[in-house]
């Protein structure tokens, strides 16, 4: 069985997914990009204030569903420029302290020109 998860404390889908599913007791849940959900905007900024708007939107579908950081089990994490790597590091290691399996990769293009986008899967 299948369970959507959805919370306006994370920012809605903007197309044709969920913001997470739970199956066989885990989250999957879909990137998250730096959008305010109250406002619906880009948080404005450099790597950093992206990053850190990342990890409170992902946090909010890991609350929605039951679980937490420390759940993690992998994440897969895009960046518009690999010169950020650094910098979302040091933002990534606060919030995912169980050192989760990751893969990061540097892409041509993130939706609405973002810096960074983060997916995690997670234990329920």
């Amino acid at each position: 069985m299948l369970t959507k998860v959805s919370t306006t404390k994370a920012p809605a889908a903007i197309g044709p997914y969920s913001q997470g599913i739970i199956a066989n007791g885990f989250l999957f849940a879909s990137g998250q990009i730096p959008i305010v959900p109250e406002s619906g905007e880009i948080a404005e900024g450099d790597i950093n204030v992206q990053a850190e708007q990342v990890m409170k939107n992902v946090s909010e579908i890991l609350k929605e569903a039951g679980t937490e950081f420390e759940n993690v089990v992998k994440t897969t994490c895009f960046l518009a420029d690999m010169a950020d790597f650094a910098a979302f590091n040091s933002v990534y290691e606060k919030y995912f302290t169980g050192k989760p399996a990751r893969s990061c990769v540097a892409v041509k293009t993130l939706p609405k020109n973002v810096l960074c986008e983060v997916e995690v899967i997670a234990t329920v």
